[in-house]
């Protein structure tokens, strides 16, 4: 699909707010959660929703601590990691069509999910302003969980729209002597909105540092005018046992792809996501779920965008945000003070330990610190 014929496919209703909402985009500053955006740009689905992509491959995630080598433990945490930034940028867009804007979860709403292979994810927005996501990934026969969480920063940097991806993620492998992982967050580009034909690209530079000791600084670049490739990332992975044999080079499409080179090495296959078949999560049927589930609460505006009623999806909207609005202020008047359902907000070093200092002593002057000072902790 063109971008011409994206700008063409706009509903004759809709016309109007588009060209409204791209004259308040040119001047726009600060929160971008406030923008009002037009009904037909709008994906029939919550952004909570998108912390299960982590998941995109559960095999590749409960796979992880199989190996008895810490190095080939590491090497199957960035694949499963490269899996994630495909599930969450990339393979959730059905084929043929543009990048939309998901639903700003509403305080406390949740999210669960689950697979064959026993993996599990629970997913809760634990802050409105800002909004941040908490997710926690398990799998308990394989002794592999996750948890970590995410916001976004956004700004305008000529056509594009900039998101710097606020949080990290923590990996811990039980069964091998609580081994644990730092993954920082890539940052986002959103091209094309201008056209009505919005598609994400990742940029800059995210780390994995491991309690093992191995490192790795992945670097996103996208093609350029003259070459490159869409969707590239290099992944350089270092360890103090690997002074002497010198750095792995991991590097391909985070979409595609991708090939793994030792010192001196010819490259071997490394991940191949075209051939990977994506297994469907188990969600509760709606009438099973609770009030604060992310299906239940966007029932009514998600099928009025699959039926094209724009006008009902913008009113069902705003009646849940309105609705928002006034429990907030009836916290704020009560001096109520509301708590996650199911994390705890906590100082990062309780879940990380000395990871960041590690990151930050082997990270160069690209290093983009967005991690912030606090974390949040699962409660079971």
């Amino acid at each position: 699909m063109s971008n011409e014929n994206a700008l063409e496919s706009i509903p004759t209703d809709q016309q109007g707010s588009f060209s409204s909402f791209l004259k308040t985009l040119a001047s726009f500053t600060g929160d971008l959660s406030s923008l009002t955006c037009p009904s037909f740009l709008l994906a029939p689905i919550s952004l909570l929703e998108y912390s299960s992509f982590w998941a995109d491959q559960p095999n590749l995630f409960s796979s992880i601590g199989d190996s008895d080598d810490a190095e080939e433990r590491f090497y199957a945490a960035v694949k499963w990691f490269i899996s994630s930034l495909n599930g969450s940028f990339s393979s959730r867009v059905p084929k043929g069509e543009w990048e939309k804007k998901p639903f700003n979860p509403i305080l406390g709403e949740q999210f669960y999910c689950s697979w064959e292979d026993g993996t599990r994810i629970v997913c809760e927005q634990v802050s409105h302003h800002p909004p941040v996501s908490g997710f926690y990934i398990s799998n308990d026969k394989a002794g592999v969980s996750v948890v970590g969480h995410d916001g976004q920063k956004t700004r305008f940097s000529g056509t594009q729209m900039l998101v710097d991806q606020v949080g990290y993620c923590t990996l811990k492998l039980a069964a091998k002597n609580n081994e644990t992982y730092l993954f920082t967050l890539p940052s986002l580009s959103v091209n094309g909105i201008w056209y009505a034909a919005p598609y994400v690209e990742l940029y800059g530079t995210s780390y994995i540092q491991s309690s093992s000791g191995y490192h790795a600084a992945i670097e996103y670049t996208t093609k350029g005018w003259i070459s490159g490739e869409v969707h590239h990332f290099k992944a350089t992975v270092t360890a103090d046992s690997m002074k002497h044999s010198g750095p792995t080079v991991i590097e391909g499409q985070w979409t595609g792809k991708s090939t793994l080179t030792k010192h001196k090495q010819s490259p071997v296959p490394f991940l191949d996501l075209t051939q990977l078949a994506k297994p469907t999560p188990h969600v509760a049927a709606i009438a099973d779920q609770g009030e604060l589930e992310s299906r239940r609460i966007w029932q009514k505006v998600s099928e009025a965008l699959v039926a094209g009623d724009y006008m009902t999806a913008s009113n069902e909207k705003s009646s849940i945000e309105n609705a928002q609005r006034a429990l907030r202020k009836e916290r704020e008047e009560s001096n109520t003070t509301w708590t996650a359902k199911h994390f705890n907000k906590v100082d990062g070093e309780t879940i990380f330990g000395d990871l960041r200092d590690k990151i930050m002593d082997k990270a160069d002057s690209k290093f983009v610190d967005t991690m912030g000072e606090h974390g949040w902790s699962f409660r079971s």
